[in-house]
């Protein structure tokens, strides 16, 4: 007798994205696993009394997404705090600020600023967040995270424990910007309690599942992240899969501890020791072979210097331990590459590159031979148009030849797609990659969302359990109201997600 099903998911175009790509009409979850996918006849023998029958009225059902490179605190921040992101100039982000920030605490926060799109492209000042409050302190964080405005009270407040270097100064006054390591003092100030973590990570999480995601790989450092994950999953109140992947200044903690790669449960798991190489082409600190564009005197800033990144990916290596590389200029790609090469076999290790920005056919062809994963946020493509961000920074030439997805693929590369949190959102990030202005950067509906999900689930260690619909895999789906294959490239962005599935439980539902 066949035993029946938990959940079928019926009346659907489900997408295998399985190479190649199948589809079906149903599909048929039983304990969180994938047990058939036929035609929804098929699938109908295996309807029980007791089975959750979703009629999904001719939408399409992939995998869930899998967000390989996120910050799930500052993604809660946005949600909690004053989300910046859609600030059309100055004026427009300190008005947000000073009728959103939250007024429960010390400070007043703002989260998810780009100048680069503003008719005036600088950066906020203190003499702008001056207006929002000249009483409390308040900082606004830029989009890329290496770059934060303060007002006179934090500046103040942090002033001493900045780095000189990385305080933007004027006329030997300070602007109000800071940089890379003098942002960490905010960090520092501003680091929620556990009570407020789980508020946080909560918020993010809901956030994810409304963009159908079902799994993150989160960048940890310095934070009650890890703590609250395990409490959620010990309460069964998580609903999401996390890969914890730890900064590097947690290394030896990490060791203490007896943790590897891949240790965990169902749904938290030891992912990869992060580390740096260079800054943002935002914040002019990432590492260039050739000077900045608009700053001829300038190639860019090393947050971790060559010989102690080796350091770092040598120990970890050597422990049994993943390495996950933030790398934005060509000069850092190379520095990063080389260390990596240096380990015993990362191919097998599934080394990762985080943003890989700007790199030189040369580059490509390491990847390719070493196995190195190349970690992508296709979002940052958004600054990849004619007089946008790149051409500011780098000039047309270097623009072209940004975020090489076509070149990477076409050379057999593992590529996994992320956000960054800029913003979390898949669909837009495969909007991007479908329709971005070089040949060098531009790949198919398919093959973006393959890195959404299966090119995230091998990043991760995962493409076993989870990347495609496929029998025995776990039953993470995202349902959405239209077809990628069947809209514009620019109306992918657009798509609402209908429902999103974690483990065969519906945990978004919004048709």
């Amino acid at each position: 007798m066949t035993t029946a099903a938990d959940r079928v998911l019926t009346n659907a175009e489900v997408h295998t994205l399985a190479d190649p790509d199948e589809t079906y009409e149903a599909v048929a979850v039983r304990d969180g696993e994938v047990v058939r996918l036929d035609s929804a006849y098929e699938i109908d023998f295996l309807v029980g009394v007791d089975t959750d029958v979703v009629d999904c009225g001719g939408r399409t059902v992939l995998p869930g997404f899998v967000d390989a490179h996120t910050h799930m605190q500052q993604l809660g921040q946005y949600q909690v705090h004053a989300d910046l992101s859609d600030a059309g100039s100055v004026d427009e982000a300190v008005e947000t600020l000073a009728s959103d920030a939250a007024d429960d605490g010390d400070w007043l926060l703002g989260f998810g600023w780009d100048e680069s799109g503003w008719d005036e492209p600088r950066y906020l000042t203190r003499t702008d967040l001056d207006r929002v409050s000249d009483e409390r302190p308040v900082a606004a964080v830029r989009v890329d995270m290496h770059t934060a405005a303060l007002n006179s009270v934090a500046l103040e407040r942090l002033r001493d424990a900045m780095p000189a270097e990385d305080v933007r100064t004027e006329d030997g006054e300070p602007t109000g910007v800071v940089v890379e390591d003098a942002v960490e003092p905010v960090w520092d100030a501003i680091d929620p309690d556990p009570a407020e973590t789980r508020e946080l990570l909560t918020a993010a999480r809901d956030y994810a599942h409304r963009h159908g995601v079902t799994c993150v790989h989160d960048m940890v450092r310095q934070s009650h992240a890890p703590r609250v994950y395990r409490e959620l999953d010990l309460a069964d109140e998580l609903d999401l899969r996390v890969r914890i992947n730890y900064w590097s200044d947690h290394l030896d903690a990490v060791l203490d501890a007896g943790l590897r790669t891949n240790h965990g449960s169902e749904f938290v798991q030891v992912g990869a020791i992060k580390s740096f190489t260079d800054g943002s082409f935002g914040g002019r600190t990432a590492k260039l072979s050739e000077p900045y564009a608009d700053d001829p005197e300038e190639t860019g800033t090393w947050v971790v210097d060559p010989d102690e990144l080796r350091d770092i990916t040598a120990e970890a290596d050597d422990a049994g331990l993943q390495c996950t590389v933030h790398a934005i200029g060509d000069e850092a790609v190379e520095e990063t590459l080389s260390a990596f090469e240096a380990t015993e076999d990362p191919g097998a290790a599934r080394h990762r590159v985080e943003h890989v920005e700007l790199a030189t056919d040369e580059h490509v062809e390491r990847f390719t031979e070493s196995g190195i994963v190349a970690s992508c946020q296709p979002n940052f493509l958004r600054w990849a148009q004619d007089g946008g961000l790149y051409d500011q920074r780098l000039g047309e030439e270097r623009r072209t030849v940004s975020n090489r997805y076509r070149d990477l693929l076409d050379a057999g590369v593992h590529l996994a797609f992320s956000s960054d949190t800029m913003p979390m959102d898949p669909l837009l990030g495969v909007c991007h990659a479908v329709s971005a202005p070089s040949e060098h950067q531009r790949i198919s509906v398919t093959e973006a969302l393959r890195a959404y999900t299966l090119g995230g689930a091998y990043a991760g260690f995962d493409e076993g359990r989870m990347g495609t619909v496929e029998v025995g895999k776990r039953a993470d789906f995202v349902v959405l109201e239209a077809s990628p294959w069947d809209v514009g490239a620019e109306e992918i962005r657009d798509i609402d997600v209908a429902m999103t599935v974690v483990d065969g439980e519906v945990v978004h539902d919004g048709r």
